[in-house]
């Protein structure tokens, strides 16, 4: 059964539905749990140069820090088994990618409901890229 979870968390309304659906399973399993909060590398702050300033990238990993620290906190306050991952890169690699090194059993992630066919087709669907490369199981947690 589900010894290791991994928690694809970047604290929106859909990453907490995630988040108290991933501390049910692992109070009745007993799992030990990952939170894993990706940064991308925004394009539209690229300079003419070609790099990204340190100060924004820096405030960024600060700001994605603290939401995994919250995400952990409220976990292992609950009394689970948790650990914070920040990683930099697409969201698919990495979750596949830290999964794989921890040797995970369970993936989960919250979904965000797209508004319209376009905005699915533009944006992608971390969920439906997951599937086809994710080396474990995979619950989507959609809220109400």
């Amino acid at each position: 059964m589900h010894k290791k979870i991994l928690l694809a968390y970047d604290g929106t309304e859909e990453g907490r539905v995630a988040l108290l659906e991933c501390a049910d399973i692992a109070h009745l399993l007993r799992a030990e749990t990952h939170l894993l909060a990706v940064m991308r590398v925004p394009s539209g702050v690229f300079l003419a140069e070609g790099f990204v300033p340190d100060t924004v990238m820096e405030d960024e990993r600060q700001r994605i820090r603290e939401t995994i620290d919250d995400g952990v906190a409220l976990l292992r306050e609950g009394g689970y088994s948790a650990y914070g991952h920040l990683a930099c890169g697409e969201p698919v690699e990495e979750i596949c990618r830290l999964a794989a090194e921890l040797g995970v059993d369970l993936i989960v992630l919250g979904h965000r409901k797209q508004t319209s066919f376009a905005s699915r087709w533009w944006k992608g669907s971390v969920g439906i890229s997951l599937l086809e490369r994710a080396p474990c199981s995979i619950l989507v947690a959609v809220g109400t």
